[in-house]
């Protein structure tokens, strides 16, 4: 992917209050972070952060992570959260690859997937977001009963997750080809992608994944 970069976004980035600076430092005790012991979401690729926004200020009484890779990305996110009266959400700008040192076992118990890079080349699959090396480093920080929500409009990545998520030990337990013609659509949070989409009449995919009965 490439992105234009923004002059000054990691030293804004840097000294933000919503971006927590060494995250390993809370690995295990993010409800000191937060203040509280409510649950905690987080969103992987959380792009300009619109959903993960909208979903704070509508569950006070949930804390949201939103992770960002790309600096000049959660920049234009930190410009909405400034705007904001919001006390339980957080920003943490790294490597998704690399959750597990930032979060201990059972800490999360939900993770967002919303329209990840599909990585359509087969030499790039253990890049894509469903791959099972990125389901390992799930299985690692996610509550025992926790699930995970992965929206997409490439119907290719969505065909690819449905055999490999069940491949890596987890379940499916729901699924539409079409989420804004399903009963999966109530309560629907879309992001800034979803509807550019959406407009143009791509269908959108969404799934619901869970441990496997073994797992």
């Amino acid at each position: 992917m490439r992105l234009r970069h923004i002059p000054g976004a990691e030293e804004t980035i840097a000294s933000s209050p919503y971006v927590i600076q060494e995250p390993a430092l809370h690995k295990g005790s993010w409800n000191q972070v937060f203040g509280n012991t409510n649950p905690i979401e987080i969103e992987v690729g959380m792009g300009k952060g619109r959903f993960i926004m909208e979903l704070a200020q509508k569950n006070p009484h949930i804390n949201y992570i939103g992770i960002e890779r790309y600096s000049s990305v959660l920049l234009r996110g930190l410009q909405k959260r400034a705007g904001l009266e919001l006390d339980n959400i957080y920003f943490l700008c790294i490597d998704a690859k690399a959750m597990a040192d930032y979060f201990a076992p059972g800490e999360v118990n939900r993770i967002y997937l919303n329209f990840s890079d599909p990585w359509p080349k087969d030499r790039h699959a253990r890049r894509r977001l469903t791959s099972p090396d990125f389901m390992a480093v799930y299985d690692q920080i996610l509550a025992r009963d926790g699930v995970i929500e992965f929206k997409t409009d490439n119907r290719g990545l969505f065909d690819y997750s449905l055999e490999a998520i069940p491949q890596a030990g987890w379940q499916i337990k729901a699924h539409t080809f079409d989420l804004h013609h399903s009963p999966m659509n109530e309560g629907n949070v879309m992001t800034e992608y979803e509807e550019k989409f959406s407009s143009m009449g791509n269908p959108i995919c969404k799934m619901v994944i869970s441990r496997g009965c073994h797992r």
